[in-house]
């Protein structure tokens, strides 16, 4: 391949921002990478940031929606949540202690995900979770 080439394939999906539409960005996500070995970890992946865009922002409330992006080359699956906006504060990792009820999404996210990444704008939030294809154990991604 010629390195300025890519394979690179894209889709999206805007869904009404309702509890049940999370398992269908499950469903899509899991159409999707059919066959994938990351098609498991990037449905959970999907399900924990829709849900999170309908509870924590204005994607949840009348008329709003979530859009989803994902990009599958040969290096990466990239999983991208954008919101609504509206929450005040930018979704961040958090570690809780065991006694807690809320605040562990995104960081079963990153731990499953190679890198996470949160991007603010007027709009909303996005959020891109991206699992790499080949990362040899202990090894880390150039």
């Amino acid at each position: 391949m010629h390195e300025y080439t890519s394979t690179a394939r894209v889709w999206g999906l805007t869904c009404p921002g309702f509890p049940e539409e999370v398992s269908r960005a499950r469903r899509w996500t899991r159409d999707i990478l059919r066959g994938s070995p990351l098609a498991e970890d990037a449905e959970l992946i999907v399900s924990e940031l829709s849900a999170n865009a309908i509870l924590h922002t204005a994607s949840g409330r009348e008329a709003g929606s979530f859009h989803l992006a994902l990009a599958v080359s040969l290096q990466v699956v990239a999983l991208s949540v954008t919101d609504g906006g509206g929450a005040g504060t930018a979704p961040k990792v958090e570690y809780q202690d065991q006694e807690a009820e809320h605040g562990r999404g995104l960081g079963m996210v990153s731990a499953i995900a190679h890198r996470v990444v949160v991007h603010d704008s007027d709009g909303g939030h996005t959020v891109t979770a991206e699992l790499f294809t080949d990362v040899r154990r202990g090894g880390h991604p150039c």
